[in-house]
């Protein structure tokens, strides 16, 4: 899947990133034995299998601190690999390449922990209308290159922010006074382009919830997987349904299979292993 963003707004993640490794006086262990002529080519190797992604963002720490390298990226972010795979070449100062190792490392190792618990998830959904996505519990500020993990695993992307549509949750619920209140209120809010989205506990609340009408998209809150297939029936194709809560690699195929429309897992973004990379001259 091609989601290459542009290059200007990744940049300040990975300055920052590197700012926060080199500060405040560069690398003490390279200047101290690495001559400034030395060049070599490093290599960048997948040491597991899994999905990658952050290719770009490796490509752009080492561009970010020596644009004179020559970086070579043989594989596209959202492709599968294999243990001893060559992803990435890059040629020019030694010192340069080291210095931007770590931080090239860390960032392809962790969105490819992502996109391969993703594609993980999605595997299990096979031969249903079922699609899985990430929700915002995600690193802070790295947002967007986990949710764009997500979408190189083969998942999709729920919200980016509080400001990408209306999402009614338990607690705006107690706070407002009811469904009821919540969707009148929301209905009367919204813009011609903004969905609503209503989380229900429960089967009583999931039929209020359409009985009072107004929401788009329901989400079916740490429902077993029985009330998942009930709440389906009911729903009969009028809104979309969401299943969320616990939502387990072992439980995904299941879930599913009830006829939901989407699977939300905070565990893609928060609980994934990161990919084992390495970089060797």
């Amino acid at each position: 899947m091609t989601t290459r963003l542009p290059d200007f707004i990744l940049e300040p993640l990975v300055k920052m990133a590197l700012m926060e490794d080199l500060s405040p006086m560069g690398d003490a262990t390279t200047r101290a034995v690495i001559t400034e002529d030395s060049h070599l080519t490093a290599v960048m190797n997948a040491r597991e299998a899994g999905v990658i992604s952050g290719m770009q963002m490796a490509q752009l720490a080492f561009s970010s601190v020596d644009p004179s390298l020559r970086v070579e990226t043989l594989t596209t972010d959202g492709a599968a690999c294999v243990p001893g795979q060559k992803l990435m070449t890059i040629t020019g100062n030694a010192s340069s390449i080291l210095m931007a190792e770590r931080v090239a490392l860390n960032f392809a190792g962790r969105l490819s922990g992502i996109a391969t618990k993703t594609a993980a998830f999605v595997e299990q959904t096979a031969g249903t209308q079922c699609h899985i996505t990430c929700t915002r519990k995600t690193t802070p500020g790295l947002r967007v290159v986990e949710k764009q993990a997500v979408l190189h695993g083969g998942g999709r992307n729920h919200r980016y922010s509080l400001s990408d549509a209306i999402m009614i949750k338990d607690n705006h619920i107690a706070a407002a006074g009811g469904i009821r209140q919540v969707l009148t209120a929301a209905t009367a809010a919204r813009s011609h382009m903004m969905r609503i989205e209503l989380e229900c506990d429960t089967l009583e609340q999931l039929q209020l919830a359409l009985d009072v009408g107004g929401a788009d998209v329901i989400l079916l809150d740490n429902m077993t997987t029985e009330q998942m297939r009930k709440a389906v029936e009911i729903v009969a194709g009028r809104v979309t349904l969401e299943a969320s809560g616990n939502m387990r690699l072992d439980r995904v195929a299941e879930v599913a299979a009830t006829g939901v429309d989407y699977i939300s897992a905070g565990a893609l973004t928060h609980s994934a292993m990161t990919l084992d990379l390495g970089l060797d001259f």
